[in-house]
């Protein structure tokens, strides 16, 4: 297998110590979109010996425009982005290990699905579970990757507990933030993710072979305008997570129904342990068309459409009601 990484030894950087450090090494790629598919597909190539990839959505067709790992037969085929992305990166290298996770991430999963893992990488699309990443991180003492791209813009921080400043110092509270844009309200095109997740590539390369020259930097681009910038940043005395207090960890900010991207609702029941779809299938077919297989099942009703999956989440879509997500939750699914 040493050819297939060949042009990647030849580099000073990592050569073949930093590939046998690579193919040594587990990663966690939290969220599996236009981000995480570019992270997640350069990461197999590099010969990146384990990566769990997590994701709570599925593919559609406006998915296609920046989702590189993804094609039109993964939506007939109605598969999960999780699902889907193994599939593709099987493909691409057969000699890592890939795993592919349909899960939401919340407080009470996240250390287990990071359980082992060297780096955690962020392909996320909302602000609430990065600060679940970072406390995750200091207390277990996991560097992570933080990135995020919207519109033609971008951003991205790499995090080393003890050694740089959290995503908490920069980013004191996610309900701090107001109303965010999102790709719904401002589109995004796919050079502006393609860059962010090549970024957060390179650092994951490097903070894996053990490079002391890491970014410090909050780095900022907009490729449509052609700006780079590089952001000092510092720790705040005042962080709670620095100072061992893992307040999203501990659940205290958790909601049952949380937007996404601004246009869908998901909603989460702690009360229910699974959810048999074959059986939820019979039952929502005598009000309204059900399609369903062994990874979530699709429930039009009305002008209403919700995707339920069978940890008992759901995502209600083409609303931004939670209250109303709430409701439909609690008719057709149960509450």
């Amino acid at each position: 297998m040493i050819d297939r990484y060949s042009r990647q030894t030849l580099f000073s950087g990592i050569g073949k110590e930093g590939q046998r450090r690579l193919g040594n090494s587990c990663v966690v790629i939290i969220g599996c979109g236009a981000v995480g598919t570019v992270i997640a597909t350069s990461l197999a190539r590099a010969g990146v010996g384990k990566i769990r990839i997590i994701d709570r959505d599925f593919i559609e067709y406006h998915n296609l425009q920046q989702h590189v790992l993804f094609d039109e037969d993964d939506i007939t085929n109605q598969l999960p982005k999780a699902i889907a992305a193994e599939r593709h990166l099987k493909k691409v290298n057969s000699s890592v290990e890939i795993e592919g996770i349909v899960a939401d991430v919340k407080h009470t999963n996240i250390e287990q699905l990071t359980s082992g893992a060297d780096l955690i990488l962020d392909g996320l699309d909302n602000l609430e579970t990065r600060f679940l990443i970072n406390d995750v991180s200091l207390r277990h003492k996991i560097p992570w990757v933080y990135g995020e791209a919207v519109a033609s813009r971008g951003m991205t921080i790499s995090i080393v507990p003890g050694e740089t400043p959290c995503y908490r110092c920069v980013f004191a509270s996610p309900f701090s933030h107001g109303t965010t844009d999102t790709s719904y309200t401002s589109g995004v095109i796919s050079p502006a993710p393609f860059v962010i997740g090549s970024l957060e590539s390179v650092e994951a390369m490097k903070i894996l072979v053990g490079e002391k020259e890491i970014n410090r930097e909050h780095i900022v681009i907009d490729v449509w305008k052609g700006t780079f910038r590089r952001l000092k940043i510092a720790s705040r005395s005042d962080c709670p997570a620095c100072q061992g207090k893992y307040e999203f960890l501990e659940g205290r900010f958790g909601a049952k129904a949380t937007s996404i991207c601004g246009r869908d609702v998901q909603v989460l029941n702690p009360e229910v342990g699974s959810i048999p779809l074959a059986h939820l299938a019979a039952r929502l077919r005598l009000v309204g068309e059900v399609v369903y297989n062994e990874f979530m099942l699709r429930f039009s009703v009305d002008s209403y459409e919700m995707v339920v999956f069978p940890d008992g989440r759901a995502i209600v879509k083409n609303t931004k009601d939670e209250s109303l997500a709430l409701g439909l939750y609690a008719k057709y699914i149960g509450a």
